[in-house]
């Protein structure tokens, strides 16, 4: 087997053999690459950008740091895909949607994603907020570009709706907004959420009754009925 020395992974065209299974080096990159942003939010929540240490995030995401290094070749750039990787996660199920899609479908899967990453990712949110209250001071050429660009098309695509008098005739870009602020604040502000119920922690059964919940309220000021 033949491996490359600053990786410590198996170089294109091999393959390794585990028992019966084989494994192509993509994905043990893969793998690789998800065990280092996961690493990276933990170690950025607790100590943020400046208190987080390449080796730390090595030694949680298990890998030498001269593994880690191959992947992102410094802190920064770590800092930033680990961003990207939150943010193609909140929004995927909601980036390819198309005028011929079902308005009520659409929102409502949008709504219950979001709010399930509130559930499993809430460092991410937390994260994301902390850098955007700071002034966003890794983020701004993501927000002017990238994600100014992908909010505009999905206006695009929900004023479609409106225009074929599939919805109520509301504001696409402040739709997304008030998406994003209702199902992240689940995440954010959940010890605020918890203290304010009484309740020790969250379950799955209270983060599938918000999802129900603000899908109810948001569909209805769209003029829409949650689908059957």
């Amino acid at each position: 087997m033949t491996y490359n020395p600053v990786a410590d992974t198996p170089l294109e065209g091999t393959t390794i053999k585990a028992g019966n299974r084989r494994y192509r080096p993509g994905r043990i990159r893969e793998r690789n690459r998800e065990k280092i942003l996961q690493a990276a939010e933990e170690e950025f929540a607790q100590h943020g950008f400046r208190g987080a240490t390449i080796q730390n995030i090595a030694e949680r995401a298990g890998l030498p740091k001269s593994n880690v290094l191959y992947y992102f070749s410094n802190k920064k750039r770590m800092y930033s895909a680990m961003f990207d990787d939150i943010l193609a996660r909140w929004n995927k199920v909601f980036s390819d949607i198309s005028p011929e899609d079902d308005p009520a479908e659409a929102l409502s899967n949008f709504i219950h994603t979001k709010v399930e990453m509130s559930r499993r990712y809430p460092l991410a949110s937390r994260l994301f907020a902390m850098e955007i209250i700071q002034g966003a001071p890794f983020l701004l050429d993501h927000l002017r570009t990238s994600m100014r660009e992908w909010v505009r098309g999905r206006a695009e695509v929900i004023q479609r709706w409106i225009d074929d008098g599939r919805m109520a005739a509301v504001d696409p870009v402040q739709l997304i907004f008030l998406v994003w602020s209702s199902t992240q604040h689940y995440a954010d502000f959940q010890v605020q959420i918890l203290m304010v119920e009484n309740k020790a922690e969250y379950e799955k059964r209270d983060f599938d009754h918000a999802a129900e919940f603000l899908t109810d309220v948001i569909l209805k000021g769209c003029g829409l009925e949650k689908p059957t």
